[in-house]
């Protein structure tokens, strides 16, 4: 009875009890991010926020209920809102530009959302699936979403419109008048030394450590390849001493 008592959970939903101390290991990591007190300072909920939020026109979405949930330290709360709510948020930030208290919701979403990668939330893991092959270019490369990326094949869980999508790219691409866009591969070119150099920054500031949470498989194919670019350069360098040393 006591063990029971110590899981929260909502006896009408078939989601599954969550421990007292789960709930407030989450709360504990979104109140000592370092923005959390730059994002939060008080509520007079007047529901400006709310009342001029793009998201809560559309869905079931309150930037005001976000700034309650953390100030009321409802801990079943805001891991409630973790479980979708968050991902509603279009960081469009009004909220923040409106807010007579100077509250950043959006700012408050984010820490939220970096919370849920942190613990390897499915609605995190839903999020982010569909766009597993820009991760991966980002990562790899150092680049971005590349026109021959958007095909519906590769995006088909971004909706029906993504069906829409029969431009001749390659063509549209070609006859933009900037150089560095005349490419599909990529959006830009990005040299092996930099793409290490990106890659070593993300493995050293944690950012691949969430990676590793989200999508497993996703981390090793990236860390295959990118153990592939390391030995790919060392061999460069080993070659060509004089010219890596001027680099």
């Amino acid at each position: 009875m006591a063990a029971a008592a110590m899981l929260i959970g909502d006896p009408v939903s078939g989601a599954p009890t969550v421990a007292r101390e789960k709930l407030e290991e989450i709360f504990e990591d979104v109140r000592s991010h370092p923005l959390y007190d730059h994002e939060l300072y008080g509520c007079l909920n007047c529901g400006i926020c709310t009342a001029t939020c793009p998201s809560a026109y559309y869905y079931d979405y309150s930037p005001r209920e976000i700034v309650q949930l953390l100030l009321t330290e409802n801990l079943e709360g805001v891991y409630d809102v973790m479980q979708e709510k968050i991902w509603a948020c279009a960081q469009c930030y009004t909220c923040a530009a409106r807010c007579p208290f100077h509250n950043s919701p959006g700012g408050l979403v984010m820490i939220l959302r970096e919370t849920a990668i942190k613990h390897g939330m499915q609605s995190a893991k839903d999020v982010l699936k569909p766009f597993t092959r820009v991760l991966m270019k980002l990562i790899t490369t150092g680049n971005q979403l590349a026109p021959n990326m958007i095909t519906p094949d590769a995006f088909a869980d971004w909706g029906p419109n993504i069906a829409k999508i029969k431009a001749p790219l390659n063509i549209l691409r070609k006859a933009i008048p900037v150089p560095t866009l005349h490419t599909m591969d990529t959006a830009w070119e990005v040299n092996i030394k930099t793409s290490i150099e990106l890659y070593t920054i993300w493995e050293a500031s944690g950012v691949l450590d969430q990676l590793e949470t989200i999508d497993p498989n996703l981390f090793d194919v990236v860390n295959d390849l990118m153990d592939e670019k390391r030995e790919e350069y060392q061999e460069w360098v080993d070659e060509h001493p004089a010219e890596s040393s001027a680099v």
